[in-house]
This record gives C-alpha cells, structure tokens and sequence, in this order.
C-alpha cells in the first residue's frame, strides 16, 4: 500500500502557539493551584439572567437572532449608551450583538484593515490585536508603555501618525496594566488624528470596572471622535458569565455597515435566549452594572490588604480585575518563569506581563486577576504573602 504524506499547510500566523491564558491555566489544572491567571470569575452571575435564558429557551427562543442582533437587546444597549455617555446611538444602524468582544475586535479590525496600512497599538497589549491586524495584511506599530504608571506619551505618539496609519487601537480600562485614559487622553488623541484619514476601535470591555472617582471615559462621550470610532463591549465581563461569548459594539452607520459584512459571514448570529435573557436583566436590574465598581473595588481592597504583609509590591490598580505585582524582590527569574515556578512550587498561577508586548519587557511584573471569591482571594494571599 502507498502510503500519502500528510498536507501541512504554510501557516498565515507561524509565530503563534497556544496562548499564556491556555497555558497557566492547564498548568493550573495539572498542579491544583489556584487560578488567577485567566480572566474570568470563580462565581455565577446573577440568578434573574439565569432564570430568564431558561425562560427563553423554554419559550422556543432557539431559531437564529437577526444578524444585527435582537432588536429589543440593541434598544436596550442604545438607552444604556445614552444614561451613561450621554449620547444614544440608532439601534438599527449603529449597534450590532457580537460573538463575544473578541469576535467584535476582529470583525472590526478586518473590516478597516487594508493590506499594507498601519495600525497603531499601546504595549502591554491584548493579545488579540496582533494576530488580526496581521491576518488582514496591516502593519503593526507599537507604542511601549512604562511602568509603573503606563501613560502614554503623546509626543511619542504624534511622531508615529502618518498618511500609512489606518486605525488605532485603545484599550480603556487597560488590560493588562490597569489604568484608565481620561478625557485629556482622549483630547490629545483626536488632536494628533484629526487632519487624517485614521479611525479608533476602543476596547472597552471592562467599562463598568473602572475605579476612578470620574467614572469610566470612553470614547462614545467625545463628539468628535466617535464619529470615526468602534467602541466595543462584553456582557461577559459586565455579568460575570463570560462563557456566554455575547458582545456588542457601537459604531457611526458607516462602520457599522462594513463591521456587520465581516460579522455576517463570521458567525452571522448570536446566542437567541441569551440575547433575550440580557434585555430582561437589563430592563429589571441596571443597578447590577451600576454597582459593579463598587463590587470589585472590594475585593480588589480586600486582596491587596492581605497582600500587604508580603514582598510582592503592588501597583496601582484604577480599573479592570486585574492587579500587577512586582516580584523582584523574590527573585531575580525572567517573568516567564517566575509564572511557572509560581504555579508548580506555590500553588498560584498569574500571567507574566512580557506576554503582552513584542520588544522585550525588562520589567519584573505578573498579573493576578481578583474576580475570585473571597475565600479563593483568602487562600491565594496566603501562600503568596510567604514568599
């Protein structure tokens, strides 16, 4: 019998594997140590969306949504958009349900990403950017921000804008270092895009975990620049059921129309019951996002409180779930495997920060994510506070 050599297709994406988040989690798993490397919470989200997807699906909610998504869940999210920004975008041409965040980030960026332009990104970055903007044939250019503050410079910033720049990329609150941009930030920005051809996708996943005494800034609040943006959105992150993978993104008519021809023949639709379970929770129950800040703030006080006692030093945290912890004074290891040995010899497992940039990082940071119950935040400090 002859035997045929099997096909290995000419990867569009060589440079990449599993991701870190894959990874320590596995790791986490193998070593039965408590995961704070991925982000996503230990807990349930609440008990009226839960009840209401059963209704839903019992009710025979289980056909396709329309691709834009269910008309009542955009008006919902139109009527949110408009309490909290003070803007309220037309739900029929201006919101689309998402896959998720992620689907929203890459339907966008295929959507304005043309082959050879330019896309402008901030260091420590999402990890999802990348690979997209390479996908669509663009070129990357990176911004590298410092700890332990991670402003940007704007003069740096200014420098790399040019005709070839085609889109940039925001992320506010900033996963992975926590901070937040203000309305100076998003004034500097349009002030170095305005004479150009250059639209914004701003990450705004973590929208009602901000910490500032401000509140969250985002991009739809600045007239000017949401008529070239694409600001995108997680109900995932907002009710704490990220396997739920529903998303949404707000966007003038324009860009709606090119993100929802991507959208369309990515995944067409989004999950019917779940679309109609989150228009009861947020008709019955905007307080759950309202409060949401205060929710985590606690926990993220309570775990740097037991933290305390340790060598781990903390940075500040102005929003998201996540908490930056440098380390150099337990060891001098590249964070990489700092993480590792975290994982396998302590029983805590974090995300090491130089994943999320291109250069080198020489920083001596990690990532723990505090969207964990308090007993599991109680048990984590415990063995770190030791090292």
């Amino acid at each position: 019998m002859n035997s045929i050599t099997p096909l290995k297709p000419q990867s569009r994406l060589p440079a990449l594997g599993t991701t870190i988040f894959t990874q320590m989690s596995a790791l986490a798993v193998q070593h039965q140590a408590i995961n704070l490397s991925q982000g996503f919470p230990d807990f349930d989200g609440p008990r009226l969306l839960q009840e209401r997807l059963a209704h839903h699906v019992a009710r025979g909610a289980n056909q396709y949504a329309p691709m834009a998504g269910v008309p009542a869940l955009r008006e919902a999210i139109a009527d949110k958009t408009r309490e909290l920004y003070g803007w309220q975008p037309d739900p029929d041409a201006e919101v689309t349900v998402t896959a998720g965040a992620t689907e929203a980030l890459f339907a966008s960026i295929t959507a304005l990403v043309r082959p050879g332009d330019e896309v402008i990104c901030f260091d420590p970055s999402y990890d999802s950017y990348a690979p997209a903007v390479q996908l669509a044939g663009g070129v990357l250019k990176r911004l590298p921000l410092a700890p332990p503050h991670f402003r940007v410079d704007w003069q740096a910033f200014r420098e790399r804008v040019s005709e070839r720049t085609r889109l940039v990329i925001i992320n506010t609150p900033h996963n992975p270092t926590a901070t937040v941009w203000r309305e100076e930030d998003f004034a500097a920005l349009w002030q170095a895009i305005a004479p150009y051809e250059i639209y914004v996708l701003s990450d705004e996943v973590y929208e009602h975990i901000c910490f500032d005494p401000q509140g969250h800034t985002s991009v739809l609040g600045h007239a000017s620049l949401r008529q070239r943006s694409i600001a995108v959105s997680s109900f995932g992150k907002t009710f704490h059921m990220t396997g739920w993978k529903v998303g949404y993104c707000v966007a003038p008519e324009a860009l709606s129309a090119e993100v929802r021809k991507v959208h369309q023949y990515l995944t067409f639709s989004v999950n019917t019951p779940a679309q109609f379970a989150l228009v009861d929770m947020l008709r019955a129950e905007p307080e759950h996002y309202r409060e949401l800040p205060d929710f985590y703030r606690q926990r993220r006080d309570a775990f740097v409180q037991a933290l305390a006692p340790g060598r781990l030093e903390l940075l500040p945290c102005e929003g998201t779930y996540f908490l930056l912890a440098d380390y150099s004074a337990i060891s001098d290891s590249d964070d990489v495997s700092f993480c590792r040995w975290l994982t396998t010899e302590v029983g805590v497992a974090a995300i090491p920060l130089s994943v999320f940039c291109a250069d080198p990082f020489p920083h001596t940071l990690i990532r723990l994510c505090f969207a964990k119950a308090p007993e599991t935040l109680s048990a984590a400090a415990e063995r770190l506070v030791k090292l």
